[in-house]
């Protein structure tokens, strides 16, 4: 993976602070992921470039299981979300649609939004700040779910 900008967000971060309830009424993702994070950070959607991480703490995405936090991330362009733990149903609907998230202890406390940092799905390794983090190395099985786009892609293929 290439290298891309941090942003950093706190522990506890759930999914109506990625994506506000109010605005899963809009018919597409592409329509609803100009709100994402609105509430903490509302220029986000246009600071974020394709490649750019998200870095939280403990906890990310806990809430509801709406499958729309991860994918306004995704569509986006957010390359992996890093953080210290994820919601078992936040976590388990980013590999369903192909989002990487990757728990890495250390790496949140050493990195600040605007830093720049650099991920090995395959080594399980994260740098920043000059700094190498071991994190979650993907089992084989789900690195191939996420290099086919998500489950059903990886499902669908299988089938072909």
């Amino acid at each position: 993976m290439s290298k891309g900008k941090i942003f950093k967000f706190h522990n506890d971060l759930d999914t109506d602070q990625i994506i506000a309830s109010q605005y899963l009424l809009l018919p597409t993702i592409d329509e609803m992921k100009s709100h994402t994070f609105e509430s903490l950070d509302p220029d986000f959607p246009d600071k974020v470039k394709p490649g750019d991480y998200v870095v939280g703490g403990e906890n990310f995405g806990c809430g509801s299981s709406r499958e729309q936090a991860p994918s306004v991330l995704k569509a986006l362009g957010v390359q992996a979300v890093v953080a210290k733990s994820f919601a078992r149903i936040f976590y388990r609907n980013s590999i369903n649609i192909g989002l990487p998230v990757i728990v890495c202890k250390e790496l949140p406390d050493a990195v600040e939004t605007g830093d720049e940092m650099e991920l090995s799905l395959t080594e399980g390794t994260a740098s920043a700040n000059g700094k190498m983090f071991s994190c979650t190395k993907l089992p084989e099985y789900m690195q191939r779910i996420l290099n086919e786009g998500g489950l059903i892609a990886s499902l669908n293929k299988e089938d072909a």
